[in-house]
């Protein structure tokens, strides 16, 4: 049986919208590491990374705010700082480290992240959440002066198009930095076509335009999409292909009951196993086609109201 999950993605739907930006981000920090020889890191548990001494109305001053505060960076797990000083205790992720690079060994990570200890950082609060004992901190959001925030807040609206730089990557989406406010662009909002994975599309420091989709100024969050800068082909795509015309596409994705393969940007069509090929045979996805193939095919069917396209793949494919 296909689950929901799988259901959605062959009839071309978006997943739901995940509300759960931060909570995701920091998910780094509820997991422990193993701490240096010569460092007393704290892990990060859920009990140790709830907070005991901090003055919640300061916090949330700084917060709303949007000012700058100085603090010492007294320990590190793997997703980022443990930070400090009067009246505050917080965390600040690692994407949120000004000259920390995209790293993708844990070693190295530790390595670079061991060298802020018992440095001072000047830091923004980017959430403040008494109820969940959180404070989080941001260098990068520091480097906009005091007020930034606020003012893009006011002036942006659905609609806008505004350049901002990648922050950070997750299975979700794409955090983008507007110049000292921080916006999500979800994954079903990078392409009209399939995305496998954030990363295939964007690295950390693209300097990249957005669409401005919701503005939600109460929890200071920011819907942002690429794919609204572009018309959607599927609008069209009754109009330019029908069923048994013949088609060049380049191969996205094998899965085990067939492959994507990409007739334009934005949209993509499955050819199942059983268009693979002649009939009776049998045969397996990955051992007949590859990702990067250019491929000859024919199409079965366009819908675009659910944005589906079917694909066979011809035999005689040419050298």
């Amino acid at each position: 049986m296909v689950n929901k999950s799988l259901s959605r993605e062959l009839h071309g739907e978006p997943p739901p919208l995940d509300e759960s930006w931060w909570t995701a981000l920091l998910a780094e920090e509820e997991k422990p590491h193993s701490p240096p020889a010569k460092s007393s890191s704290p892990t990060g548990s859920k009990k140790e990374s709830r907070l005991i001494n901090v003055n919640w109305n300061r916090a949330r001053e700084i917060y709303e705010c949007d000012q700058t505060i100085s603090l010492k960076a007294t320990g590190f797990n793997r997703g980022g700082l443990l930070v400090e000083g009067a009246e505050l205790q917080g965390f600040v992720p690692v994407s949120h480290l000004v000259n920390m690079p995209n790293i993708q060994s844990d070693e190295e990570r530790e390595r670079l992240l061991s060298q802020y200890v018992n440095c001072t950082l000047l830091l923004k609060v980017i959430e403040c959440d008494p109820d969940r004992g959180r404070v989080v901190f941001s260098e990068r959001a520091a480097l906009s002066e005091p007020g930034r925030r606020t003012l893009l807040l006011d002036r942006l609206k659905p609609g806008d198009r505004i350049f901002g730089s990648v922050t950070n990557l997750t299975d979700f989406g794409v955090f983008v930095d507007l110049g000292g406010l921080e916006g999500l662009i979800h994954v079903s909002e990078l392409s009209w076509g399939r995305v496998r994975h954030p990363t295939d599309m964007l690295k950390v420091g693209d300097r990249i335009e957005v669409h401005v989709i919701n503005v939600d100024r109460e929890r200071l969050r920011v819907a942002l999409s690429l794919k609204r800068l572009y018309q959607n082909p599927w609008e069209t795509a009754e109009m330019r292909y029908h069923p048994g015309q013949l088609v060049e596409a380049v191969i996205t994705s094998i899965l085990p009951f067939g492959a994507f393969a990409r007739l334009e940007e934005g949209l993509d069509g499955l050819i199942h196993v059983s268009e693979m090929c002649p009939e009776g045979e049998t045969v397996k996805p990955e051992e007949t086609v590859r990702e990067g193939q250019r491929v000859q095919a024919r199409i079965l069917q366009v819908d675009a109201s659910r944005q589906r396209l079917g694909l066979s793949l011809l035999f005689d494919q040419p050298a």
